[in-house]
This record gives C-alpha cells, sequence and structure tokens, in this order.
C-alpha cells in the first residue's frame, strides 16, 4: 500500500470548474501539499455542518450513521484513500467493534464526513499524493492553516463575481445571530455557514 501519509480536513472552497460542485481541499499533515476533490452539494453539507459546529435540529445521515454505530459499539478508528482512477478517489472505513476489524468501502466524501464525526484520522498513500498532490493556498487573506471547526472555511469565488451571502453586509450583528437561528431550525445549512462567515468576519474586524 505504500508509506502512509497524514491528511487534514484544510476547507471546502466553491468549485471554479464545476457549477453547483465544491472542492473538498484535504492537506498533507507534514507538508505543503493539497489535494482537491469535487464534491456535491449535499456532501458538502454534511462536511461544513460538522466543520462548523452547527447543531442540525434532527440527525442527517451521517449522524445517524454515527449513532448507529455507537449503539452496536462499532466505531471508525482510521480512513484510508487507498486509489486514484480517472480522477476518481476510493476510500475505505476501517471499523473495530472492540473484537474484530472490518474494511468497508466508501465514496471519499462520505468517509470524510464520518471522519469528522467520529474524530479518526485520515491517510492516503504517497503514490495518490504524487498524482494528486498540488500546493494551493485557499485562504490568501490569512497565513497558516485554519483549524477544523473555524468559520469561513468557504473561500471566495473569482474576483469580480458575487458569491452568495454578498447582501449580509447590510444586517447588524444581532439580526445576523437571528438570522442563523432561523437557517438552522430550517435546515438551510448553506444559508446558515454563509451568515456564520458574516458574524466570523465581523468579529475579526471588532
Amino acid at each position: 500500500m505504500g508509506s502512509q501519509i497524514k491528511l487534514n480536513v484544510l476547507g471546502i472552497s466553491y468549485s471554479q470548474t464545476q457549477s453547483g460542485a465544491y472542492a473538498l481541499v484535504l492537506a498533507e499533515e507534514d507538508g505543503e501539499r493539497r489535494i482537491p476533490i469535487i464534491i456535491g452539494g449535499f456532501e458538502a453539507q454534511a462536511i461544513a455542518i460538522q466543520l462548523e459546529g452547527l447543531k442540525p435540529p434532527r440527525p442527517l445521515t451521517h449522524d445517524l450513521f454515527l449513532s448507529f454505530a455507537t449503539a452496536f459499539n462499532i466505531t471508525i478508528t482510521e480512513i484510508n484513500i487507498y486509489k486514484l482512477e480517472e480522477g476518481v478517489f476510493y476510500s475505505q472505513l476501517i471499523c473495530e467493534d472492540g473484537k474484530n476489524q472490518m474494511t468497508v468501502d466508501a465514496r471519499t466524501s462520505d468517509a470524510i464526513a464520518l471522519a469528522l464525526r467520529f474524530r479518526c484520522s485520515i491517510y492516503t498513500t504517497e503514490e495518490i499524493m504524487a498524482k494528486s498532490g498540488i500546493v494551493i493556498d485557499i485562504e490568501p487573506e490569512s497565513k497558516g492553516k485554519q483549524p477544523a471547526g473555524a468559520s469561513g472555511f468557504f473561500t471566495d469565488p473569482a474576483p469580480g463575481t458575487r458569491r452568495p451571502g454578498d447582501e449580509l453586509h447590510d444586517f447588524s450583528v444581532s439580526e445576523l445571530k437571528e438570522m442563523l437561528q432561523d437557517a438552522i431550525k430550517n435546515e438551510n445549512y448553506e444559508r446558515a455557514s454563509d451568515i456564520r462567515d458574516e458574524i466570523s468576519r465581523r468579529s475579526k474586524k471588532s
């Protein structure tokens, strides 16, 4: 399988190449290379909610998976992104129930959403990193890594384009906080993320 490289979730950016898609960016822990993985809106939402620390009023699919596994004393100990074929990343969940270890195939977007919930490590091989790893900076305004759970993980699109949430500048912080609670209550998590980002930007300026 080659040497294992530990990865961290750096964030999610709007895809510049595919409309309605997002790029999940994974970063090697001891290096500068990044792996961008194109994922859909639903998968981006599942990862974004966990990164942002948002609490949905009802369990989403990955939250249900965590509850179900916990009820039967099964945990995911690590995620392996083990194959890259024709632009598709293949992943495995390494699971344990206290006695046996099992390997389960999963889509990489699902695997990452679960890794965040089970708080387990994510690994890939040097071969995959050499093939797909690039050196990029998805946070032009900040230096250093953005920790998982920090607000503002959606990076800005190309200059001159308007991104969702731009109209939020017109509201006060107290209004934004009220809107955030409404968005979570209505399970509009993409909107909630935009509002959370705006509140975060305001707090950094103050």
